[in-house]
C-alpha cells in the first residue's frame, strides 16, 4: 500500500481476498473505508431490494441511501434531474446530499455496477475513490482520469463473503471473534407497526449502524440517512449530533438558505459550506463579517434571527431513528422528538427501557425493540 494509517507508517497486504484494485495506489484507510462501505451497501441492497450507495469518511458513513426521489434542492445542488427514481445515481445523490461538508473527499460505495449517469456525477464531485461490483463500458477510463490519474477504483466481488471468524492484532495481542452477520431483517419484528417506507428506513438504519463507529445513532427519512451521530462516548450526544445534522439537512430546503444570492466564481463546495453554516447558525464572528461581504447585510440579519429556523424545523417529520445500543434514558427520546422522529428502533433491554418506551408513547413515537446490538469498532 501507499502507506498505513499515516504517511510515516509503511503497510502491506499480507493475505486474504479483497476487491480488485483497478486504478490508483491506496493507503490503509482507503482500504478500510472501501471494504466497510461496500459491505454496507451490499447488505442494504439485500435487505431492501433497492440500489444503495454510501459516502464514507474515516471508517464511518457520512451518508447512505437507497434509490429514491431526488428533491429540487438536491437536483440543483448536484445538477441531476429531479423526481422519483430507482436509479443508482439517485442513491448516491441522496447519500452525498445528507452531509456534503463531511462527504468532501469521500470513498463512494455502490451496490450495483457503475453506469454512465453515475460516472458522470462522480467526475464532477470531490471524491477520492469508488468501489462497486462492476463498471459499464467506458466508465473506468473516465473515473481513472480523476485527480490526475490518482483516483482509486476498486471492483468488489458481490458473491464473496468474509470468513465467519475474524482476527485483529492490537499491540501484540491477537483477538478472534465471530463475524457480525445476523441479517437485520431477521431482527426487525415482523409485527412492528411500520408502513412500507418506515420498514425500509428501519432496515437501512440498522445496516448503517453495523458499519458506523460506535456509539452511533442514525436518523433516516424516506430511504436516506439524513443524520448520523458516530463515535460518541454517550448515547444522548449521538442523538443530539444526528439530530443537528438532520435539522441542517432540512433547513437547507428553506428558501432563505436555498436562495442565497449567487456569488460569481464561488465553487459549489464553498457555497454548500456557507449554506450549512447559515442553516445551522454556526458562524464565528469573522465568518459573519465575511458572510455579510459575500451575501449582504440583510441576509446576515436573517441569519441572526432564529425564529424561521424553529418554525421550519417544526415541520420536519417522518424520521426514523435507529440506535446501535439500547437507549439508557428518556432524554434520548426527548431530543429525538425535536428532530421529527416518529419511530425509534433500538435493541432494548436496559433497566430503564420501560421509561424510554413510556417517553416514546408520550411523544407519539413508535418504539420498536430488536434485541440486536450493533457495536462496531
Amino acid at each position: 500500500m501507499r502507506y498505513g494509517m499515516n504517511p510515516h507508517q509503511p503497510a502491506r497486504i499480507v493475505g486474504g481476498d479483497g476487491p480488485r484494485l483497478v486504478n490508483g495506489e491506496p493507503s490503509m484507510i482507503n482500504y478500510l473505508d472501501a471494504l466497510n462501505a461496500f459491505a454496507l451497501v451490499r447488505e442494504a441492497d439485500r435487505a431492501t431490494g433497492l440500489p444503495a450507495a454510501a459516502s464514507f469518511k474515516h471508517v464511518s458513513p457520512a451518508g447512505a441511501a437507497v434509490a429514491g426521489t431526488i428533491d429540487d434542492v438536491a437536483s440543483r445542488t448536484w445538477r441531476v434531474p429531479p423526481g422519483a427514481s430507482g436509479s443508482l445515481v439517485s442513491a448516491y445523490v441522496r447519500a452525498r446530499d445528507a452531509d456534503p461538508k463531511s462527504s468532501f473527499g469521500d470513498v463512494v460505495a455502490l451496490s450495483r455496477p457503475v453506469d454512465a449517469d453515475t460516472a458522470d456525477l462522480l467526475t464532477t464531485v470531490i471524491c477520492d475513490a469508488v468501489i462497486a461490483p462492476g463498471f459499464e463500458g467506458g466508465t473506468v477510463g473516465r473515473l481513472a482520469a480523476k485527480r490526475g490519474g490518482r483516483f482509486l477504483v476498486f471492483e468488489a466481488d458481490p458473491s464473496l463473503d468474509a470468513p465467519l471468524r475474524e482476527r485483529r492484532d492490537v499491540l501484540g495481542l491477537t483477538i478472534e471473534q465471530e463475524r457480525d452477520a445476523i441479517p437485520v431483517e431477521r431482527a426487525l419484528p415482523a409485527d412492528a407497526p411500520l408502513d412500507a417506507i418506515g420498514r425500509v428506513d428501519a432496515l437501512l438504519g440498522l445496516v448503517v449502524l453495523r458499519y458506523t463507529q460506535s456509539n452511533s445513532v442514525a436518523m433516516i427519512r424516506d430511504g436516506a440517512a439524513v443524520g448520523i451521530g458516530a463515535g460518541q462516548q454517550n448515547r444522548v450526544d449521538c442523538v443530539r449530533l444526528a439530530g443537528a445534522k438532520a435539522r441542517t439537512w432540512w433547513l437547507r430546503r428553506h428558501p432563505f438558505v436555498d436562495d442565497l444570492p449567487a456569488v460569481a466564481g464561488m465553487q459549489r463546495q464553498d457555497r454548500l459550506n456557507w449554506q450549512m453554516r447559515f442553516a445551522g447558525h454556526e458562524m464565528t464572528r469573522s465568518q459573519q463579517r465575511e458572510f455579510a461581504d459575500l451575501f449582504g447585510t440583510d441576509t446576515l440579519r436573517t441569519y441572526e434571527d432564529d425564529r424561521w429556523r424553529a418554525e421550519w424545523c417544526g415541520a420536519l417529520d417522518a424520521v426514523t431513528m435507529a440506535s446501535d445500543g439500547y437507549l439508557p434514558f428518556r432524554d434520548n427520546i426527548d431530543h429525538a422528538a425535536e428532530s421529527g422522529v416518529r419511530a425509534v428502533i433500538e435493541p432494548g433491554g436496559s433497566a430503564r427501557t420501560g421509561e424510554v418506551a413510556a417517553a416514546a408513547e408520550e411523544a407519539g413515537i413508535i418504539h420498536v425493540q430488536t434485541g440486536l446490538r450493533l457495536f462496531h469498532h
